[in-house]
């Protein structure tokens, strides 16, 4: 068996959910609303499925939903690309990572990757023969430094995997961040893969910033895009690559051996949705901002040390105060003795390098939540 993968632990998402199964604990560990999602986003996937085009649509996507895409990332980041040739549709954004590193890096480039970062990204790279290079991001604040860019960049320097908003820290990397990200990639003549699911669900006014935009990086980046954290439809997987079209071109050829193509009605409905008014985004913002305030006060009224979350569905606590020095321990304890399934945060470094952060999901119905609150309220009282 190929080692890269027979040798990956079961992920820390089916260990933490399948133990709140298995003991009916609340599980605020693996990111998903309980919302069902827009419906007349899912009306218009059934009307497509009973009465549209199901046969293979086209590699690229159709050109409805590539239309789409193209016209919803000028109307909220600015950004003019060509639907016929800067972007692609894959089966998820997971799918689109995976053809962007299988196209891009060959085996002995460096792949620079920024932890915690998303289970996939390492075993990826590898898979492609690349040889990770890891910047390590400290809480609470998790931000890019010189020092450490100019350690995990070298002239072997092939590609970068970036990931704003950043999961699981819930934070986003401010503008000098991100400036001094693309002086790196441009000084290295890098290729940035740059996932940006999460850039709809951001708080408190903030906006996305795309990669496409920064200065020198229009030609040497790709933007990848999710409709099911737009849309709150997890189980879609419909992604959206944008990229230059000599980037593309190649991209699309590892895409074709990948999934091939998306299934039609899941893109006709995702081409709807994307046209929505702007009161549905932000008013989804505003929903979900009100139940991370709701549960973050209620974390801190516990007594839990709180990192902000500015977005995604997560919020994260720091258990040093408590006394804890390992997360896994922790949410194991969580999870089998007071029924709150959560994530250790270090199952998102590479070494597990941070083992003081505990995340949550907040992206739960009031009920489920404050449910979860009164089990940790039992927990510290115990703990006391």
């Amino acid at each position: 068996m190929n080692p890269i993968f027979a040798n990956l632990p079961t992920t820390v998402f089916e260990v933490m959910s399948g133990l709140a199964r298995e003991t009916g604990a609340i599980n605020l560990g693996q990111g998903f609303p309980d919302d069902p999602g827009p419906e007349d986003v899912r009306r218009a996937a059934a009307e497509a499925v009973l009465n549209g085009y199901n046969q293979y649509p086209s590699m690229m996507g159709t050109p409805e939903l590539r239309s789409a895409v193209a016209a919803h990332y000028r109307r909220w980041q600015g950004l003019d690309l060509d639907p016929n040739t800067e972007v692609m549709v894959t089966s998820g954004a997971t799918e689109a990572l995976a053809g962007a590193i299988l196209g891009i890096v060959e085996p002995g480039d460096e792949v620079v990757l920024f932890e915690p970062m998303y289970d996939a990204y390492l075993p990826l790279v590898r898979l492609a023969g690349g040889v990770p290079r890891f910047v390590t991001l400290e809480p609470p604040h998790f931000r890019l430094t010189e020092e450490a860019l100019a350690r995990a960049f070298s002239p072997r320097t092939k590609a970068v995997v970036f990931n704003n908003p950043l999961n699981p820290a819930a934070t986003i990397f401010p503008d000098e961040d991100l400036a001094l990200l693309a002086e790196f990639c441009r000084r290295h003549d890098a290729i940035v893969i740059s996932d940006e699911v999460w850039e709809h669900v951001v708080f408190d006014g903030r906006r996305h910033r795309p990669v496409l935009a920064l200065d020198g990086l229009r030609e040497r980046a790709v933007k990848i895009g999710s409709a099911g954290k737009i849309f709150s439809l997890t189980g879609w997987k419909v992604g959206f690559v944008c990229a230059a079209p000599h980037i593309l071109k190649v991209l699309a050829k590892s895409h074709q051996f990948l999934t091939f193509t998306t299934a039609p009605n899941l893109q006709a409905a995702v081409a709807y949705g994307l046209g929505k008014e702007d009161a549905y985004f932000e008013g989804m913002r505003r929903d979900f901002a009100r139940s991370r305030d709701r549960f973050t006060e209620g974390l801190r009224s516990l007594g839990f040390d709180v990192i902000p979350s500015q977005g995604t569905y997560f919020v994260n606590i720091d258990i040093a105060p408590l006394g804890e020095t390992d997360d896994v321990a922790f949410c194991r304890r969580l999870v089998l003795e007071h029924g709150v399934a959560a994530i250790p945060v270090s199952a998102f470094y590479a070494e597990g390098a941070v083992r003081n952060v505990v995340r949550f999901c907040f992206a739960k119905k009031d009920a489920t939540l404050d449910a979860g609150l009164e089990r940790l309220a039992r927990a510290v009282r115990r703990a006391a």
